[in-house]
């Protein structure tokens, strides 16, 4: 039994690390989407109906509440963090094989043979807040995998020794699909009637090898339970959060940011021993419970567009706590906004890449780097969300076109850019977009208000047009309609949802893009 593997498998993990991320109920059907594809869903959204690879309608179709997550394997990936940590903290040697999926070495006689084992793992993780373990022990690696995923919850299936084909005999071409590589063959099989993986192992090894070719030959050695241990273990990552406690507890926010300055230092001193910076850092701060426990009561994940400083964590934990104080405050004092105690903050952090990479250039960092720190600086005084950038995202007008961020924030949430965006105005684009449409006029050469009707006929050929800070100018050229009929059903503050726009050019060389919805006209953007 030494060469025995354990497998633990957390079933729908992209689902369950969206919905913590969300802080969502676990319970909620859900799907996490890719390509408008469910790529994963849990199981109150299959008792539904839902099913992975169903389109984004039929799968509401079939459950109108179900919460519809996007897909992120760097966010997969960093919550089985926290699951790898824990299994390493009781067996070392773990052998991560993908979000929601660990191996190791099979423990053997600790703790009171091979299902104790398991039993403990499985309270372990239920300890840490995983409330949907499955495990599987077998000789390979393929065996012990499909035994944890016919595991009930938070139960084992313990294969065992020299019992690997016997237990893959009677298991359907199905399981193979475990494996996204294996789906083309798996289609294969069915069609030639194999029904389970004992058909498949019934066949000669030197046919399987010239019908299924290589990967066909590798998958028939694995359901005949000759599959091999190779286990990549993983060293554990070094310790690199650094927290700080406070006895007492401190309630002023200018205190924290005090008392939390060294432990800042230490953290980013740290980092640069093993010649990292952290670009991603998530703060997090604790008050005492009702059993006078610690409970994390704030957590943000803050990013930086360069690289933190211990400076740039202070300025962090200030606008966190401050912001949870506004929501919180007893009173006001000459110290500062005040807050429920806190006992302890924290420093995590989320993204450490190697400092090379972000040193500064042979001359120095020349007038980007100033800027960069003089955005900082105004950020420190003013707060993080104070000072704005703007980025492109997907839109068919101009205005839907932007949208801004914090400083040093990535954007998420945006629209696409490169979807086809019908009705989009072509280039160029305005040099001004207004952020509120102005009233405008578009009359014809007899005066006449020019209208689009509900088929886009235009009433009239604009012959003069009235624009704030202009007046009455003939128009010298013109284009258009482009018509726009988006989710006009909403109810929204937007006066644009049903509506078609123009580029119009006045006899004076300035041209506006203007927009008439239902009769009114507005000028949205003007060419300057």
């Amino acid at each position: 039994m030494a060469g025995r593997v354990l497998v633990v498998w957390c079933p729908d993990w992209s689902v369950v690390a969206a919905l913590a991320e969300e802080e969502l109920s676990l319970g909620a059907p859900a799907a996490v989407l890719s390509r408008n594809v469910v790529e994963v869903c849990n199981g109150p959204a299959r008792d539904e109906g839902v099913r992975r690879g169903m389109r984004r309608r039929d799968a509401q179709s079939r459950c109108p509440e179900l919460v519809l997550l996007d897909a992120n394997p760097e966010r997969d990936a960093r919550a089985f963090e926290t699951v790898l940590g824990v299994v390493e903290e009781v067996r070392p040697g773990v052998a991560p094989l993908r979000p929601g999926l660990l191996a190791l070495r099979a423990p053997g006689r600790y703790g009171g043979g091979e299902p104790h084992a398991a039993a403990l793992l499985a309270e372990t993780l239920v300890g840490a807040g995983v409330w949907d373990v499955r495990m599987g022990v077998a000789d390979d690696l393929f065996t012990a995998e499909q035994a944890a995923r016919r595991a009930g919850v938070q139960e084992h299936v313990v294969v065992g020794p020299g019992e690997s084909a016997v237990f893959l005999r009677g298991l359907p071409v199905d399981a193979l699909l475990a494996d996204p590589a294996a789906e083309e063959l798996v289609s294969l099989l069915r069609r030639l009637g194999l029904r389970t993986l004992g058909d498949l192992g019934a066949l000669p090894a030197a046919d399987v090898g010239r019908r299924f070719g290589t990967y066909g030959a590798e998958v028939h050695r694995r359901v005949r339970g000759e599959g091999e241990v190779a286990l990549a273990a993983r060293t554990p990552p070094p310790e690199l959060a650094r927290e700080v406690p406070f006895e007492p507890p401190l309630e002023s926010v200018e205190a924290i940011c005090f008392s939390v300055r060294t432990t800042a230092e230490r953290f980013v001193a740290g980092l640069a021993e093993r010649q990292l910076v952290a670009t991603a850092v998530r703060v997090e701060a604790s008050c005492a419970g009702a059993h006078g426990e610690d409970v994390v009561v704030s957590a943000r994940s803050w990013l930086h567009p360069r690289h933190f400083s211990a400076r740039d964590l202070v300025d962090r934990v200030h606008w966190q706590l401050q912001g949870q104080s506004q929501g919180s405050v007893r009173s006001r004092r000459a110290a500062g906004p005040v807050l429920e105690p806190v006992t302890r903050v924290r420093f995590v952090p989320e993204t450490a890449e190697p400092a090379a990479a972000h040193a500064e250039a042979l001359w120095g960092g020349g007038a980007d780097e100033l800027v960069g720190r003089g955005m900082a600086r105004v950020q420190a005084m003013l707060g993080y969300d104070a000072v704005l950038v703007p980025v492109a995202q997907g839109g068919r007008g101009p205005a839907a076109r932007q949208a801004v961020v914090p400083w040093g924030e990535r954007p998420v949430g945006l629209r696409a850019v490169d979807r086809p965006w019908p009705g989009r105005i072509p280039g160029p684009a305005p040099a001004r977009v207004f952020a509120e449409p102005l009233p405008g006029e578009v009359h014809d050469a007899s005066g006449v208000p020019v209208r689009v009707d509900e088929r886009g006929w235009v009433t009239g050929e604009p012959t003069t047009v009235r624009v704030p800070d202009a007046g009455w100018l003939p128009v010298d050229a013109w284009a258009g309609p482009w018509p726009v009929d988006e989710a006009w059903w909403e109810e929204t503050g937007s006066p644009v949802r049903r509506a078609a726009r123009f580029q119009v050019v006045g006899v004076d060389g300035r041209a506006w893009l203007m927009a008439c919805v239902d009769g009114a006209w507005w000028v949205e953007a003007g060419y300057d």
